[in-house]
């Protein structure tokens, strides 16, 4: 099928004629094809995402998440997760771009057995106090608001220590960007469960107040030795940066979850902010290349992407397809919201993809199909 564009020079405008189609079938029988009939389609003129903007809420998604517990063993799935697709993305099961993520369950005294993989991962606490992950037999317990990190080829394993509730963490990873590579491995841990070091939560206790271990063994691996990032102090930190700045006018008080040693992303592939609006602070819009998945950490708002509004709360999930005008507003006129989110930056920048604009209105904010926030 040809595409035309005939108002705009350098485009493919070939028109088909009966010998041309003769000519594509020929081609097609050898595995081949005429680039002028794809042309207008693999290099737009700018980004054209197949994902589109989605509002995953919380409060509907938990109990179909809990709801699994019953129904599902933990082992029998390998993990119980109940993952959030993007109508543009359901081939690939990706939240957004080449980014999955998932609300996975875990019920009390759980545990599951140790594997690792070539796709990245992280995870960001919803609820429950039990949580554990030992990750290359580092033992990383952690609770809500908390951020964690499972890199690439790390052997890793969860639990729920607790006695009495379920825990429920939101994953994310890079699985739809690895399968695309063709990259992806999956391997089971030969004792099926690893053995923890003495120390647990040592990655944080060793990185902390602003200050770096010296000499320790060189840490030369490609992802942050933190491999867990504790609400308070994170949450503080944004608080601590809202006295002493007014913050980016499109994204607010932001900050990014950060390799102690490089000062760059956690990971190679995926990044993470948190960011903090002030009471009835309304952002401006931009928009940038590269996938973000937001989750409401604290408060309430409304996000305007691609002229979409859609209201959040705390414990809701949405995304922002990459070159998608985006904002966004706290609802609440005494109370600062929080925002976390991870991104697929670092491969972005890494391939020299990166690029920003804000909007080009007077007044910074785009049209929105229904009403203002």
């Amino acid at each position: 099928m040809n595409t035309y564009d005939d108002d705009q020079v350098g485009r493919a405008r070939v028109a088909d004629s009966p010998e041309l189609l003769a000519y594509y079938d020929e081609l097609a029988q050898l595995d081949a094809g005429a680039l002028w009939t794809v042309a207008n389609e693999i290099e737009p003129w700018y980004p054209q995402p197949k994902s589109v903007p989605v509002l995953w809420r919380y409060r509907d998604l938990r109990p179909l998440v809990a709801k699994a517990l019953a129904m599902v063993k933990a082992e029998d799935a390998g993990r119980r997760v109940v993952m959030l697709v993007n109508p543009g993305r359901k081939e690939h099961s990706a939240a957004v771009g080449l980014l999955y993520t998932g609300l996975q369950i875990m019920g009390p005294g759980e545990s599951m057995s140790a594997h690792r993989h070539a796709a990245a991962a992280l995870r960001f606490v919803h609820e429950g106090t039990g949580a554990w992950t030992i990750v290359d037999g580092q033992k990383l317990k952690v609770g809500p608001g908390d951020f964690a990190i499972t890199p690439n080829g790390t052997w890793h394993e969860h639990g729920n220590e607790s006695h009495d509730a379920p825990v429920i963490w939101q994953d994310g990873l890079d699985i739809p960007l690895t399968n695309t590579l063709d990259a992806n491995f999956y391997e089971i841990h030969p004792e099926l469960h690893q053995r923890p070091g003495p120390v647990v939560n040592s990655s944080v206790l060793s990185h902390g107040a602003n200050l770096l271990p010296y000499g320790l063994e060189k840490w030369t691996r490609p992802y942050s030795p933190v491999l867990g990032y504790p609400w308070e102090p994170s949450y503080q930190a944004l608080r601590n940066l809202a006295k002493a700045t007014g913050g980016s006018p499109y994204d607010g008080v932001i900050m990014e979850y950060t390799n102690p040693l490089t000062g760059g992303p956690v990971m190679p592939t995926m990044g993470a902010h948190l960011q903090l609006l002030r009471p009835g602070q309304r952002t401006r819009a931009h928009r940038h290349t590269g996938s973000v998945v937001y989750t409401a950490a604290k408060g309430r708002g409304v996000s305007v992407i691609a002229g979409q509004r859609l209201p959040w709360q705390q414990g809701d999930i949405f995304c922002v397809p990459s070159w998608a005008w985006h904002e966004h507003a706290n609802l609440d006129p005494n109370e600062d919201a929080c925002l976390f989110s991870f991104n697929d930056f670092p491969v972005m920048r890494s391939l020299g993809f990166l690029r920003e604009e804000a909007y080009p209105d007077h007044d910074g904010h785009q049209p929105v199909a229904d009403r203002q926030p």
